[in-house]
């Protein structure tokens, strides 16, 4: 669940921006595939992410998780992308979504269920079945290097050609580290040095499909 931290956090911080050039409010709404039931903790971190969402402030009723038995949480299994496409557009047009922000093609972290909902969202683009007005935009994945220099990669993250750049915060960081931490079924000791040295807890680097 930690990846869907990541991405409400671009979700939140996009709308805040948006929101200072427009008037009127938007809404962040979350949607995972899965509970995270890979080790038959499923209920376990669908509280946690509720937690989590809320430090975030997102509220529980603007939280989905589908859980469908033939889109696993296994990363040894290929997910069928136009099962997984149609699910995925079916929330777009009920919920009238107009900007969705998702993984792109390394997944951020390889995992297979990340690209495989990037490869979803790329066929609904191409294919022009998204709705008129809906734009998407992918979390950019670095190699391994630049994934844990913190904010030693915003000079090369602001150079680097994208379609949004988000820095945070110190406040925003540790709200964010709060947030992960509500995970705590999933608090192995690699996520922990995530939560210190990742650059995703400070910046993330999106592009538009």
């Amino acid at each position: 669940m930690a990846s869907s931290d990541v991405l409400a956090k671009s979700a939140s911080k996009w709308l805040r921006s948006t929101e200072r050039k427009h008037e009127g409010c938007g809404q962040v709404l979350l949607c995972l595939l899965f509970s995270g039931n890979y080790y038959n903790q499923g209920e376990i971190r669908k509280k946690e992410l509720e937690q989590s969402c809320f430090l975030l402030g997102i509220p529980a009723s603007d939280v989905t998780v589908i859980d469908h038995r033939d889109l696993p949480d296994n990363p040894a299994v290929e997910w069928d992308t136009q099962l997984l496409a149609a699910f995925v557009l079916e929330h777009i047009e009920a919920n009238n979504i107009n900007l969705v922000i998702t993984f792109d093609a390394g997944g951020v972290s390889g995992h297979a269920n990340h690209v495989s909902l990037y490869t979803a969202l790329r066929s609904l683009h191409s294919e022009g079945k998204l709705p008129e007005g809906c734009r998407v935009l992918v979390l950019e994945s670095v190699n391994l290097f630049r994934k844990y220099i913190s904010v030693l990669d915003v000079p090369l993250s602001c150079l680097l050609p994208r379609d949004a750049l988000f820095i945070l915060t110190e406040e925003e960081t540790e709200q964010a580290r709060r947030a992960m931490r509500c995970h705590r079924s999933q608090l192995l000791w690699f996520r922990r040095v995530y939560m210190l040295f990742s650059r995703y807890m400070v910046i993330n680097s999106l592009r538009l499909l």
